[in-house]
């Protein structure tokens, strides 16, 4: 069996950029000795995501450039170490900042830039600006081409995030992220795996970091087999809330046949059914005052 080995790098942030850079390429070496593929940060670790109860021209200044020393090293230790790895990072970008994932394949070639689309414009992340797009590549790993996407965090929680990547071939969905994972959250990374058929992997910091619990996941998305009885638990790695460098296997093969037999995805969906949900003017009862436009 093939399998596609994801290290998830649940760790704690060292409190300066350099000692995050040093930090990180110690735990993507640990990664690559234990296996992994592929290694993916939790969000935005450049600095820590220690934008919280600082004034936000203090955190701002702490944003790096996607061509910064810090992005190149670990674009070069990828290709060092034949092994993809997602970075993170408090992006300069133009006159503002963004939540970015960088994504690089095994060679070190980057293959894909995401800054997070869903901000959370309700707390301190409204000084962030938002990502355009979702995105998809072919990445090259040791284990071969894998199509894969992300979103960050709180866009976990929007349905159309995870299906926008599915539409456009994602297999696997890189997820950064910095918060509690709890029941609730780990229940829509369950869902946006099963309703797409779509491997998830979450990267959260450890208990240790503020506001942050651990329980990094891997959801495969296939969720029943033609020699089971019944549905199968898709997720395939929970970490507890210790800082550590997690590993799963992903079958990809399995994966690939699942989505060419079973009735998810984009199997019988019917967009022309679903118009309201691309409408900006529509008036929903529910949604909060001062969100209204």
């Amino acid at each position: 069996m093939n399998l596609l080995k994801i290290a998830l790098l649940q760790v704690a942030p060292s409190g300066s950029l350099n000692g995050n850079l040093e930090k990180g390429i110690q735990s993507c070496r640990l990664a690559k000795e234990k296996g992994a593929d592929i290694a993916l940060f939790p969000e935005m670790w450049s600095n820590g995501y220690n934008i919280h109860d600082r004034p936000a021209e203090e955190w701002t200044a702490e944003a790096i450039s996607a061509d910064s020393d810090f992005v190149v090293r670990f674009g070069n230790l990828a290709g060092e170490l034949e092994m993809a790895i997602g970075i993170t990072l408090l992006e300069r970008y133009g006159e503002g900042v963004r939540n970015t994932l960088i994504l690089f394949d095994r060679f070190g070639e980057k293959k894909l830039t995401y800054a997070k689309v869903h901000t959370c414009d309700f707390s301190v992340e409204r000084t962030l600006t938002p990502g355009e797009e979702f995105y998809v590549t072919e990445l090259d790993t040791a284990c071969g081409i894998v199509k894969a996407g992300a979103m960050i965090c709180y866009d976990r929680e929007f349905p159309e995030s995870a299906r926008i990547l599915m539409l456009q071939g994602a297999e696997l969905i890189l997820v950064p992220n910095a918060c509690p994972m709890e029941i609730n959250r780990l229940s829509q990374l369950r869902a946006r795996a099963y309703e797409n058929m779509a491997a998830v992997a979450t990267c959260n910091y450890p208990e240790t970091v503020p506001d942050c619990n651990g329980n990094s996941t891997v959801f495969d998305g296939v969720a029943y087999l033609p020699e089971e009885e019944g549905s199968r638990d898709t997720c395939i790695l929970k970490a507890d809330g210790k800082e550590g460098i997690y590993v799963a296997g992903l079958d990809l093969k399995q994966l690939r046949d699942y989505r060419r037999n079973e009735v998810h995805g984009n199997a019988y969906r019917r967009p022309r059914k679903y118009g309201i949900l691309t409408e900006t003017k529509v008036s929903a009862p529910f949604i909060r005052e001062d969100r209204r436009q």
